[in-house]
């Protein structure tokens, strides 16, 4: 089955040349397009996209607005964020509004489909100099404080621990075996974590385990 992909960009030529090579790929189909925030979130509730690409800079509102509408609702579409911009701000309001991912819009073809793959299988995308910035950010102690009163509940005892491994950028088999368990239960156990915590993808446990103080930039070596 293609992946339905809404493509939002505020310059049409843009728009469109990202949506010809989405529409080229074998297991992706462009449903819709979106020239402004308004009509993105429009669009995400009666197209129901798997993957929705969307221009941070755009109007009416701004694509972190629409991305933060576009994912409160139930059974809400992935979002990939794309932007010329690579600014702090950006990074860590799209992460915060809901996105998946985050890329540039310098990326190659095959990064951006890599990228629309990746988070509509469940998982999280971050351009690497998003990455590096979002681990200074921390670093600095900028992200550490309160979260929001609306924000994710208290995690306990086990899923802090699974938080950490998260966040220490260790894949499914390799949390499996520091914990001395099989793939599949990995992958069951990070699936209850996010449910439970009301999280999208590990990008966003990520971030609460730097809030939450169980992560830090350049952690020792987890024994394996």
């Amino acid at each position: 089955m293609s992946l339905r992909v809404l493509v939002v960009d505020d310059q049409d030529v843009v728009r469109a040349g990202f949506a010809a090579v989405i529409d080229a790929e074998t297991d992706m189909t462009v449903v819709g397009e979106a020239g402004d925030g308004a009509t993105a979130v429009r669009l995400a509730g009666e197209l129901a996209p798997d993957v929705v690409v969307m221009d941070s800079r755009m109007r009416d509102p701004d694509g972190i607005a629409a991305t933060r509408l576009i994912t409160g609702r139930a059974n809400a579409p992935r979002v990939l964020v794309l932007t010329s911009f690579d600014l702090d701000v950006h990074v860590f309001d799209a992460l915060r509004a809901g996105a998946s991912g985050f890329l540039l819009k310098d990326v190659s073809t095959a990064e951006l489909l890599h990228g629309i793959r990746v988070v509509a299988a469940g998982e999280g995308v971050l351009a690497p100099s998003a990455t590096r910035r979002l681990i200074g950010h921390y670093a600095s102690g900028a992200g550490t404080g309160p979260r929001p009163r609306n924000g994710p509940r208290e995690p306990a005892g086990r899923e802090r621990h699974l938080l950490t491994l998260i966040a220490s950028g260790l894949d499914d088999a390799e949390i499996a075996r520091h914990l001395g368990l099989t793939v599949g239960t990995v992958r069951s156990r990070i699936d209850a974590l996010l449910g439970g915590l009301g999280l999208r993808d590990r990008v966003q446990a990520t971030i609460l385990a730097y809030d939450l103080g169980l992560a830090r930039p350049n952690p020792p070596a987890l024994p394996v």
